[in-house]
């Protein structure tokens, strides 16, 4: 289905190919997972999850016009009765998360700014995450991720594409 994405240079939606890549290494941990999509611009993520059979996803955006495809696009899809849309930063939202466990977290921050190992310090102590859960990272291609296993994480897989990657975590202690 096509969905809304906002204007302007704030957010670059995940190519329709490496949102396909992405979900044929994830089919098998979608269904019936609680999955929390970071860094959600128009939300496309998370929608995927839920269309694939997740049975909640959080969505965590704090720009006004992605907030606003995000409402528009689970509306269109039907799924907003499986969303939980919280309009925060994505740092502050990692402690305004109640679930017992999530079994996948997204996150898609800007890339090249440190965002990606500033949320992973935070989640490395969410009570929500265990060694169960996986975390996708989506950064440039060429960002580095040797600082993972000084805050407890161990790198599983890297996928690469042309000029960017996803980076596929687990934390190494039960929560």
């Amino acid at each position: 289905m096509p969905l809304k994405t906002p204007t302007g240079k704030g957010t670059r939606p995940t190519s329709d190919k490496i949102k396909e890549t992405l979900f044929n290494i994830l089919q098998n941990e979608i269904p019936g997972s609680c999955f929390a999509d970071f860094f959600s611009g128009s939300g496309g993520i998370g929608i995927e999850a839920l269309s694939r059979g997740a049975r909640k996803a959080y969505f965590v955006e704090n720009e006004k016009e992605a907030l606003s495809c995000i409402g528009k696009n689970l509306q269109f899809t039907k799924l907003a009765d499986k969303a939980v849309v919280l309009k925060a930063d994505a740092f502050s939202a990692v402690s305004r998360i109640y679930e017992k466990h999530l079994d996948i977290i997204f996150i898609d921050p800007p890339y090249g700014m440190g965002y990606d190992k500033e949320i992973l310090r935070l989640f490395a102590n969410a009570k929500y995450v265990s060694k169960d859960t996986l975390l996708i990272v989506e950064e440039e291609r060429n960002a580095d991720f040797s600082y993972a296993s000084e805050l407890g994480y161990t790198v599983a897989r890297e996928k690469l594409y042309k000029t960017n990657k996803h980076v596929f975590l687990r934390i190494d202690h039960q929560a």
